[in-house]
């Protein structure tokens, strides 16, 4: 596929057929993602693949807790999990949510899941300390996970980045070994599309880029 059908064409994919994506298609996959940038080329990730059901089960109901606050406070009209405001809804309210299938499914219905982590020892985290939430540290594994899933479109397979269990980040390291060093960025469902979307809805560029300032003309 040309690049930019691959980039105009990679949904987030959460709804699987059965077939089953073999190791020779991952690999190659991986192989081709492995070339996406790092802080100082330091290439501090790792990706675990998860395919043992058992497994793939706790980490839906790792889901469960971070699903429940994105609901209750979707419900109360907040942006979910931002980090500029405490939830409006209370603790109990957000306890007695219930967790909707499509957040647990994909894990548990994918061909592989892809659990991806950063060394955190190896990552340039400018920003650490401004008086905000870090970001710039996921420079150094978000484009490989991006690469990863550029690749899954390519090869006709898709998932999608979901990042609920990383709120039960003690229990994802205990469940899959992690050592304390690492963080866990991302788990990816991968699997072959119900239906593959070719067109995504997505803001012009001259809503979100301008020029020389943030208020200056659009681009």
């Amino acid at each position: 596929m040309d690049l930019y059908d691959v980039m105009r064409s990679t949904a987030a994919v959460r709804e699987f057929t059965d077939e089953p994506l073999p190791d020779e298609t991952l690999h190659r996959m991986l192989d081709a993602a492995r070339f996406a940038p790092s802080g100082g080329n330091r290439q501090g990730t790792r990706v675990i693949v998860v395919r043992d059901g058992a497994t793939r089960g706790r980490l839906a109901e790792l889901n469960e807790p971070a699903v429940r606050r994105y609901v209750a406070q979707i419900k109360a009209g907040q942006s979910p999990w931002n980090p500029l405001e405490a939830p409006l809804p209370s603790a109990e309210e957000i306890e007695a949510t219930a967790v909707p299938e499509q957040f647990t499914r994909p894990v548990l219905t994918a061909a592989a899941v892809l659990v991806v982590c950063v060394d955190l020892g190896v990552v340039a985290a400018m920003d650490q300390h401004l008086d905000r939430i870090g970001l710039v540290g996921g420079a150094s594994v978000y484009p490989l996970v991006w690469n990863i899933l550029l690749a899954a479109r390519a090869e006709g397979f898709g998932g999608t980045i979901t990042t609920m269990a990383v709120a039960e980040e003690p229990a994802v390291r205990e469940l899959l070994g992690i050592p304390p060093q690492y963080a866990v960025a991302a788990v990816l469902p991968l699997g072959r599309p119900v239906q593959q979307v070719t067109r995504l809805r997505r803001r012009p560029v001259e809503d979100f880029v301008t020029r020389d300032r943030f208020d200056g003309e659009a681009f």
